[in-house]
This record gives structure tokens, C-alpha cells and sequence, in this order.
């Protein structure tokens, strides 16, 4: 899996509406795209279209003026780094924008099927369980930090 600029800013950007959310449950404080992007170090203008994407997927909400900027509409252990990812990029996995699901290899070749079938469910294992309440708090379910903890895990080949 190649990990884009904008997945990257996207999880980030979340990170930082997560990090204003108050622990007593109450509403967020609006962020302004700017302090998000001068946080993160994210180019404003790129910004600006991935909170627009996550506000269509209701990830994110706005309000316009003087008080207004962005917020995480749920808390953020509801907010997986797989729903960031779905918002401003699509599918977590497909292959040539089909999801494997709807290939059809013939008979000879349905363990190719099955394969990207495989890599999307080891894809959805670990994204669709860290949440941004994880990254904020810095620590990972013990499973998923053994996987990268893992020496083979770091390996580049």
C-alpha cells in the first residue's frame, strides 16, 4: 500500500481536531484551517480540500466566521484512520479502481482474487483499528504494536 500526501495530511490534520475535543464529552472548540495547518505543516490550499472531503463524509464539521472553524463530529475513538483514508481517497484497497470483489479472473486465476481479497482484509485489520483516540494518546492496541514492532516489519525489501 502506497501512502499518499493527502491520506497523510488527512490522518494528521484529524489528529490535531482530535487533540481539541474536551474529555468531559462536550462539543469541540472550532479550529481555524489555519492554526490545523500551521500545526501539521500542511500546505493551507491542500488543506482546504481534505477537510472538505471529510466534512462530506461527516468526519468533520464547519461553521463559517468569526467563532467558526472545524471539529470532529464524533469522538475521536470512533474515528478509525480507515474512515480518513475512505473520505479523501475511496476504497482502501482495489485493483485498477475495481475492488476485488467484482474482478473476474476466470477459474485459473481466482487465487489472484483471493489474494487482493486477503491484502484488503489484512488492510482493514489494522486501519479499521486504530482510531484517532489512539494516535492522540500514542499507543496502539498491544496486537498491532507487535506488528510493527516486528523487525521483519522494518525491513525494505
Amino acid at each position: 500500500m502506497r501512502v499518499t500526501a493527502k491520506v497523510d495530511y488527512a490522518v494528521r490534520a484529524a489528529v490535531e481536531l482530535a487533540r481539541a475535543v474536551p474529555e468531559d464529552g462536550s462539543r469541540p472548540r472550532p479550529l481555524k484551517g489555519q492554526q490545523v495547518a500551521t500545526a501539521q505543516g500542511i500546505p493551507p490550499k491542500f488543506l482546504e480540500n481534505i477537510l472538505a472531503d471529510l466534512k462530506r463524509s461527516a468526519i468533520v464539521g464547519s461553521m463559517r466566521g468569526a467563532e467558526g472553524g472545524y471539529w470532529l463530529t464524533r469522538t475521536p475513538d470512533q474515528v478509525s484512520i480507515a474512515d480518513i483514508i475512505r473520505a479523501v481517497e475511496g476504497p482502501l484497497a482495489d485493483v485498477r479502481g475495481v475492488r476485488p470483489e467484482a474482478l473476474d479472473y476466470g477459474d485459473d486465476l481466482i487465487v489472484l482474487q483471493r489474494t487482493w481479497i486477503a491484502v484488503r482484509a489484512n488492510l482493514r485489520g489494522v486501519l479499521e483499528h486504530v482510531t484517532l483516540a489512539d494516535l492522540v494518546a500514542g499507543a496502539l492496541d498491544p496486537a498491532i504494536d507487535a506488528l510493527a514492532s516486528d523487525a521483519d516489519s522494518w525491513s525494505t525489501r
